[in-house]
């Protein structure tokens, strides 16, 4: 039997190219399955990623009680002191959290970027952030530094400029990258001048802490909730990142699975029409091949692994289109948790590949599966004669 799969099949595909024009029709459709699927699942998983990977296990951040997030949190100087003295906590940095808006590059739409006041602490807690061009801000002076992610989102952030923040003139110095996390997609500025600035003297929106070992967080939060002297909650930085992807990258990977479905949907009524039209120009050929003794099984194997191999052709061309025209594209989208933009990349993963190409493998065998079950079954004679 495997012999004859492997003489038909060899006929079918060295007549491919005599039906290029329909062939492509399974090619080109799969293909924009494949691809429009892969963009838009690596779109989730670059968000997903942008946030999860600014989380370290050592780290942690401090928030006032009940709050959701840094943009409606405060703590006092005298609340930061004692977190800052707990045992366990190696270094903290009381930082402000606040947004302004900024026109898109191309747009010129205001959208929310983040402001974040810090301490010299901030750096060493993040040994991530690095500034790439220009220099650190100066402290008491209003200087930024802008991440990767921001100064290619955003307008008029190039070293140099002078950028209006709440009827307040700053310089933009530097340009810093944090591994591709979600700080790229904000702007730093000395926490003191960012106080006096935005109104903000006497407390600040967060702390962010280095713990002496992972082991302690849980430790450390449950102090603190049980400490009188605190109004304040301790959270392990992927926790609270991880919450802050979830529904975003959810709704943005069910939006990718639904228009994958409904354009697959086409894609397979196309294999289908080009299968059922390949079969009946090969009628003839096919029922010859029956009536000098090749089997049904054979004749079946055959059309589906054509099916297959065009489905396969269609895969390997929309992943391509997806990893060339997408991966690595810097975008950016509201972090509804944060109320600010997002700066962050495509993703396209092996990962996502494989599944791309695990859809055009379906797509090819449910196009080519009717179509060759047609092929076995037609009677030797009818198909003769041309019926």
């Amino acid at each position: 039997m495997w012999a004859q799969v492997r003489e038909i099949t060899w006929m079918n595909l060295r007549n491919i190219p005599s039906r290029l024009g329909s062939s492509s029709v399974i090619v080109v459709g799969i293909a924009g399955v494949v691809g429009v699927l892969v963009a838009i699942l690596a779109m989730a998983t670059g968000f997903r990623v942008a946030l999860e990977s600014t989380g370290e296990a050592d780290r942690a951040i401090v928030l006032r009680g009940g709050s959701g997030g840094e943009l409606s949190s405060g703590i006092g100087q005298s609340e930061l002191a004692i977190v800052a003295r707990l045992e366990g906590v190696r270094e903290a940095s009381g930082e402000l959290y606040t947004v302004a808006d900024v026109p898109k590059r191309g747009s010129g739409t205001p959208a929310n970027l983040v402001v974040r006041g810090v301490e010299p602490a901030a750096f060493s807690i993040r040994p991530e952030v690095n500034v790439v061009e220009g220099r650190p801000f100066g402290t008491g002076k209003r200087e930024l530094i802008v991440g990767r992610g921001a100064s290619v989102e955003f307008a008029g952030l190039e070293i140099g400029n002078r950028v209006a923040f709440r009827d307040s003139d700053w310089e933009v110095v530097g340009i810093f990258t944090a591994d591709g996390n979600a700080h790229e997609s904000e702007v730093w500025a000395d926490l003191a001048v960012a106080q006096d600035a935005f109104r903000r003297q006497g407390g600040v929106s967060s702390a962010r802490v280095r713990l002496v070992s992972a082991d302690v967080l849980e430790s450390l939060a449950e102090r603190i909730e049980r400490d009188p002297r605190l109004d304040v909650q301790m959270i392990g930085e992927p926790e609270y990142y991880a919450s802050q992807s979830r529904g975003l990258a959810a709704i943005i990977t069910g939006f990718g699975y639904v228009v994958a479905v409904i354009m697959a949907v086409g894609a397979i009524f196309a294999a289908l029409n080009t299968m059922y039209s390949a079969v009946s120009s090969r009628t003839v050929e096919i029922a010859t091949l029956r009536a000098i003794g090749f089997g049904r099984w054979p004749v079946v194997v055959s059309v589906m692994i054509e099916a297959l191999t065009l489905a396969a052709l269609g895969g390997v061309l929309g992943g391509a289109i997806a990893y060339l025209g997408f991966n690595g594209h810097t975008i950016s989208t509201l972090n509804n948790v944060a109320f600010s933009q997002l700066a962050f990349d495509f993703a396209v993963t092996p990962e996502l590949m494989a599944q791309g190409f695990v859809w055009a493998a379906v797509l090819g065998a449910v196009g080519g599966l009717f179509p060759a079950v047609r092929a076995a079954r037609l009677p030797i004679t009818v198909a003769l004669r041309g019926e």
